[in-house]
């Protein structure tokens, strides 16, 4: 009993583990993230016009086959003819276009080097911040703070870049079928499907430019401190 009684009165003078800690909120974290790109205005802008051409080329592609099937979906034989000499491969018995397996290899291709593209500029975001990492982890920022810092980054141009790219791809799209068919490209197609194909562009350009960040991201956040303030700038 006395020795129980000694060891709870040392416990009582060891202070309490905190119970919970202060974390910075949402929109202070928003706003670090975008001073930070507009810091690097430039290279976050090289970033986003490899994600911007590469789902402009997607939503270009998508929106264009929309278009066709709205105009096959016509019957008229001529359109038919005309979409062959194009450059769609239809059979008698096709009632719908489709991406040939060439555009879908440029696609993914195109869209594997985007995502090379991003991992390659974060890491060398990373790279450039060591000391601004390194200082806000002495601080006291968590290792889930500088990850949610450059997955927002990242976020943010994904969204800002898809967004135009998917944009621009369709507009592209619907004014090379209007030269070629004149109105009838405005008239026959399914716009909610068009709609559709560019949201989907979209979000595919914002999902790589999350995908491609992952891995900075956690190099960051898995840095040291005192690695992080030795490196010389």
């Amino acid at each position: 009993m006395l020795h129980r009684t000694i060891f709870h009165s040392e416990a009582s003078k060891i202070p309490q583990k905190v119970d919970r800690l202060l974390v910075l909120p949402f929109m202070k974290s928003l706003e670090i993230a975008i001073k930070s790109i507009r810091v690097r205005f430039f290279r976050s802008l090289i970033t986003t016009i490899s994600l911007v051409l590469a789902v402009s080329f997607l939503s270009f592609t998508n929106v264009s086959s929309d278009i066709a099937n709205g105009l096959l979906a016509t019957g008229e034989r001529t359109i038919r003819q005309s979409l062959i000499r194009s450059g769609y491969d239809l059979r008698p018995e096709d009632t719908s276009v489709g991406s040939s397996p060439k555009q879908r290899w440029i696609i993914i291709l195109s869209l594997l080097v985007c995502v090379v593209g991003i991992v390659n500029a974060q890491l060398m975001a990373v790279t450039e911040r060591f000391r601004e990492i390194g200082t806000m982890k002495c601080l006291g920022a968590l290792n889930r703070f500088i990850l949610r810092l450059f997955l927002l980054e990242a976020g943010i141009q994904g969204l800002i870049g898809s967004t135009a790219g998917a944009v621009a791809g369709g507009i592209f799209a619907v004014l090379n079928f209007v030269i070629r068919f004149g109105t009838l490209a405005l008239t026959t197609p399914k716009w909610d499907q068009i709609m559709l194909s560019i949201g989907i562009a979209s979000l595919t350009g914002c999902f790589l430019s999350l995908v491609g960040v992952i891995y900075p991201a956690l190099v960051a956040a898995r840095m040291q401190p005192v690695e992080a303030m030795r490196v010389e700038q």
